[in-house]
């Protein structure tokens, strides 16, 4: 569940109310700039065999026992490499649900109110919303309108997902399966000379040769949740560190060359 205040994109999230927001539009808003600063945003275990194929596949944290899942969509703070100037995300690349999920999210109520503990937020800096054009989000008689409830159904199946999640977390912690892994490159530098250095902290990921000694009980739990398949998939998609490297030289040399048309 979301501390609506921790929350990333989300600028003035308010809960979702029948009577404040009964004549509320959305309409398609043809970007993510919203996510153009994220450097990371967490991922749940049933994306990751398809966002491997794309992403990089960390846990990150200040330390194993709070470390979750996440997609490094960067290798700068406040840069998202597959994020354009446009807003545009790289064509036929994967999308995380975190992100599709916006501006919509589910978040825990503050303490002392009743009803679910958990309800839907909006965020109303939204530019897709308004009072005019788009689809409604309630119905005249203020039920659901099937845009609102799509929105719903996602949320509340990523919630699920978060859930399971959680649980993989719990059983590689249990058995000691993460490591610290500091991720390391180096950029060339003008001719020949060493240039600087990326230096990435607070990341884990799993000890393939641990996760070969679990015993046959725990491989057969494992096997029978599905995690061997999350596993492999987290650890096939730490070359796409090159990937993103290869980001990072296209958008510094566009940036070399915009610094050189100013000056």
């Amino acid at each position: 569940m979301d501390n609506v205040a921790e929350v990333l994109f989300y600028e003035q999230p308010v809960p979702l109310n029948r009577v404040e927001h009964k004549d509320l539009r959305m309409k398609a808003v043809p970007n993510v700039k919203f996510a153009m600063n994220a450097h990371s945003v967490p991922l749940t275990g049933v994306e990751f065999g398809v966002a491997a194929r794309d992403l990089l596949i960390v846990f990150a944290g200040t330390s194993v026992a709070d470390a979750g899942p996440v997609a490094l969509l960067g290798l700068r703070q406040n840069e998202n490499l597959y994020v354009d100037a446009n807003g545009q995300w790289a064509p036929d690349t994967y999308v995380p649900a975190f992100v599709r999920r916006y501006p919509f999210v589910l978040a825990e109520k503050p303490a002392g109110q009743e009803g679910d503990d958990f309800t839907v937020f909006l965020d109303e800096r939204y530019e897709g919303f308004n009072a005019t054009e788009g689809q409604r989000l309630f119905k005249e008689d203020g039920t659901d309108s099937e845009l609102l409830a799509n929105a719903v159904g996602f949320l509340g199946d990523f919630q699920q997902n978060v859930t399971h999640t959680k649980r993989f977390m719990e059983q590689l912690n249990k058995h000691d399966l993460l490591e610290p892994r500091t991720v390391q490159l180096q950029k060339e530098g003008k001719d020949g000379q060493q240039g600087k250095s990326i230096n990435l902290n607070g990341m884990f990921v799993v000890n393939e040769a641990k996760l070969r000694e679990l015993d046959e009980k725990t491989a057969q739990e494992f096997l029978r949740e599905g995690m061997f398949g999350w596993i492999y998939a987290h650890l096939l998609s730490l070359t796409n560190i090159d990937r993103l490297a290869r980001r990072l030289d296209v958008r510094e040399q566009a940036e070399a060359a915009a610094g050189a048309v100013a000056n």
